[in-house]
C-alpha cells in the first residue's frame, strides 16, 4: 500500500455556504448524501482516480478547526486557487510560497473556520 488515506472529512457550521466556497476555489461538482444526524457533500472522486475521497460534513461530531491536522489539496499552480479563496468568502493565511525541491503551497482559512492547505509542483 503506497499511501494509507482514503477519506477526509471537513466539518461545517453551514453546509451550503462550504459547499458553494469549495465550489468556487476548486471548480468542483459535490453529490449530497444525508446520513442520520449528519448532511454529507461527498466531493467527486473515482475509485480508480488519484487522492483521497472527501466530503463535506455537518453534524454533531465535525467541528470546523485552525488547529491539528491540516488537509492539502492538489493543483497544477496553487496561486489559481488561492486566487479564488478570498472572492468566495474565505481569508488567504499563507500565500504561494516556495517550498524548495517539493514546489509550493499556500494556505487559507474557509467560511467555516477551517486551515486547508493547497500544494502543487509549479
Amino acid at each position: 500500500m503506497n499511501n494509507p488515506v482514503v477519506w477526509f472529512e471537513i466539518g461545517t457550521i453551514d453546509i451550503e455556504r462550504a459547499r458553494a466556497f469549495y465550489t468556487e476555489v476548486f471548480q468542483t461538482s459535490f453529490q449530497l448524501v444525508e446520513m442520520p444526524g449528519m448532511t454529507m457533500y461527498m466531493f467527486a472522486s473515482s475509485p480508480e482516480g488519484a487522492g483521497a475521497g472527501g466530503a463535506l460534513v455537518q453534524g454533531d461530531d465535525n467541528t470546523p478547526s485552525m488547529e491539528g491536522s491540516i488537509i492539502y489539496f492538489g493543483s497544477n499552480d496553487v496561486s489559481v486557487e488561492i486566487g479564488r479563496v478570498e472572492k468566495a468568502g474565505g481569508t488567504v493565511l499563507l500565500p504561494k510560497t516556495s517550498i524548495g525541491d517539493f514546489g509550493f503551497i499556500a494556505m487559507f482559512a474557509d467560511t467555516e473556520g477551517n486551515r486547508i492547505g493547497i500544494h502543487s509542483m509549479s
